[in-house]
C-alpha cells in the first residue's frame, strides 16, 4: 500500500492504516481500501474547501471502519461506537494526547446513519459528508448491489420492483435500498462543499434507478 496517497500524513498513514480494517485481505469489498482512498479522496476535496484540521481528519477516515459489523447485524448500530473506542485505544498506544483522541473519536462516532450521533465539530461533518458521498452516485450504486450479492439478497421484487403495491424491504431486495435510505442522504449533508456534491452524485443515483427500472 502507498502511504504517499495520504501526504502529508504518510508517517501517521504508516501507523494507522495496518488497524483500519480495511487490509488487501479484507473479505468486504465495500469497505475496503479503495473505499478508504475514497473517503480520504472526498474529505480532502471538502477540506480544501471548508477548512478543517487534515492530521484528524486523516486518522478519523483510516479508523473510521475499524470494527467490522455486518450490514445485517442486530449490533450495526454499535459499529461507529465500537470502532471510536478501538481508536482512542490505537491513538493512545502512538501518544496523541487526549483532546486530539476525543476530535478523532467524536468525528468517527458521528459518522455513521444508523448511529444516529450529531456531528459537532467541523471535522466531523467533513468526515460524514465524504463517507456518505461514497453511498451515492454510481459508486453507491455498486457497493449497494455488492453488499446485497454479499448478505444473498435478491437484485429486486419480479414482481414489484419500485414497490408500488408492497413494503420496502431493503432486508431482501437491493433496489429497495435506494428508497429506505440512498435516496434520504442527500438531505442531511453538512457542509457546502458536501452539499453540492452531493446533489451531482444524487442525480446520478435516480438516474440509474429510473434507467434500471426502465430496463426490467
Amino acid at each position: 500500500m502507498t502511504f504517499s496517497l495520504f501526504s502529508p500524513h504518510d508517517r501517521l498513514a504508516s501507523l494507522l492504516l495496518p488497524h483500519s480494517g480495511a487490509c488487501v485481505c479484507s473479505t468486504d469489498g465495500s469497505h475496503d481500501f479503495s473505499h478508504i482512498l475514497r473517503v480520504w479522496k472526498n474529505a480532502t476535496v471538502i477540506s480544501d474547501n471548508e477548512g478543517g484540521d487534515t492530521e484528524i481528519l486523516v486518522a478519523a477516515v483510516l479508523l473510521h471502519d475499524c470494527v467490522a459489523v455486518e450490514k445485517n447485524s442486530p449490533d450495526r448500530p454499535l459499529a461507529s461506537r465500537l470502532s471510536a473506542q478501538k481508536a482512542r485505544d490505537i491513538l493512545a498506544d502512538i501518544g496523541w494526547e487526549a483532546e486530539r483522541r476525543e476530535k478523532v473519536a467524536h468525528a468517527i462516532e458521528a459518522h455513521s446513519f444508523s448511529g444516529g450521533i450529531e456531528p459537532v465539530t467541523l471535522e466531523a461533518r467533513i468526515l460524514q459528508d465524504a463517507d456518505r458521498l461514497d453511498a451515492i452516485g454510481m459508486i453507491g450504486a455498486a457497493r449497494c448491489f455488492y453488499v446485497a450479492g454479499r448478505l444473498n439478497n435478491h437484485l429486486y421484487d419480479a414482481g414489484d420492483p419500485s414497490a408500488e403495491e408492497r413494503p420496502l424491504n431493503d432486508s431482501r431486495f437491493a433496489l429497495d435500498h435506494f428508497i429506505t435510505k440512498l435516496f434520504k442522504l442527500c438531505e442531511g449533508f453538512k457542509t457546502a462543499t458536501g452539499r453540492r456534491l452531493a446533489a451531482e452524485r444524487h442525480a446520478r443515483l435516480q438516474r440509474f434507478y429510473d434507467d434500471l427500472l426502465e430496463e426490467i
